[in-house]
């Protein structure tokens, strides 16, 4: 169970403006490139890739009308898109390091109504915590929701749900290298400018890591896909219940630091 909160204590309403059938369209951003883990997005998990976990988790949110995938135009991502065609989901390329700019052209490829902002270093994303940012920001009055301000969740099941508008604002005034290549740090700058609604756990469990950036974590998010037997239908609630009855599990990278914005931190 979680609860809503909205930033600058923004009363949640409901509206006519945010009713009917509406495009919402998950994008996954992805690359070959990574410092610490080249690759990774392609790496096996019990006998599927990192991509096609995420990509198959979120099939399954009820609030999500298609699932796409973003890469650049570099030839290592030639990969991507081949993986793409493989698991059945349209692919889109753009900019390698503009991410901001390859999201905007994506959601109008794809005349995306609203925006679900997934990483491909994610393969633990639960759809059910997909659909709640969603409702929160259908619910509300917010440019964006978000389930990281403040952090209650794993690192690894982030999510952001904003609309192409939201994003053509941000576009408008992200002149920083990084607040481009991570797509939203200037809407979370400018408080001024943007409303938020964050989605919170009622309890916090954001000292586990299960996101995907180095060798240690490959080894734990392994762990974890075996013991479910490589299965997809498993929530984030059974993944707590496995850490705390084999807490050792949480010890495997335990010391891995999560890189900053500014240091390149989920530019997938």
């Amino acid at each position: 169970m979680t609860s809503f909160v909205l930033s600058k204590r923004l009363r949640l309403t409901t509206g006519n403006e945010r009713t009917g059938t509406m495009n919402v369209t998950a994008i996954v951003q992805a690359r070959m490139g990574s410092a610490r883990l080249p690759g990774k997005v392609l790496m096996d998990l019990g006998g599927e890739t990192v991509l096609g976990c995420v990509v198959q988790r979120l099939r399954r949110a009820s609030r999500i009308s298609e699932v796409v995938v973003a890469t650049s135009e570099r030839v290592e991502n030639d990969r991507i898109a081949g993986e793409c065609d493989r698991l059945g989901v349209s692919c889109f390329r753009g900019s390698e390091n503009d991410v901001l700019d390859r999201y905007l052209r994506a959601a109008t490829h794809f005349r995306s109504d609203v925006i679900v902002r997934v990483t491909s270093d994610c393969p633990l994303i639960d759809p059910a915590v997909a659909d709640e940012v969603v409702s929160a920001f259908f619910d509300g009055t917010a440019d964006l929701a978000c389930n990281d301000l403040p952090c209650t969740f794993p690192r690894g099941l982030d999510v952001e749900v904003f609309s192409p508008e939201t994003l053509r604002r941000a576009e408008a005034i992200a002149t920083k290298s990084y607040q481009r290549e991570h797509v939203t740090p200037v809407i979370y700058e400018r408080p001024d400018l943007f409303r938020i609604a964050s989605v919170c756990g009622e309890q916090d469990f954001s000292q586990y890591r299960w996101t995907l950036d180095t060798a240690e974590d490959l080894q734990l998010i392994r762990e974890i896909y075996a013991h479910f037997e490589n299965r997809q239908d498993f929530c984030w609630q059974h993944v707590i219940e496995l850490m705390q009855h084999r807490p050792e599990l949480a010890h495997i990278n335990a010391h891995v630091v999560q890189k900053t914005v500014t240091a390149g931190a989920s530019l997938a």
